[in-house]
């Protein structure tokens, strides 16, 4: 997904946006809308879920720093 496709949806939902990177920002709307904080983190290597509709740019994204 396009960084600014992910800037409206966070804008819709009523995230701010400015000064997030791209997985910070995919983690914040994850967590607005009450869903596992996982993009980008190990847990995509045993992640089931094939309709996230982040899964595509989660597998190809660096994994997080802890």
């Amino acid at each position: 997904m396009k960084l600014d496709e992910i800037r409206q949806r966070a804008a819709t939902a009523g995230i701010r946006w400015r000064g997030l990177r791209k997985a910070e920002l995919i983690r914040a709307i994850q967590r607005g809308e009450s869903n596992p904080v996982c993009f980008g983190t190990p847990r995509r290597e045993r992640c089931g879920e094939m309709a996230c509709c982040w899964r595509k740019d989660c597998l190809s994204e660096p994994e997080a720093e802890h």
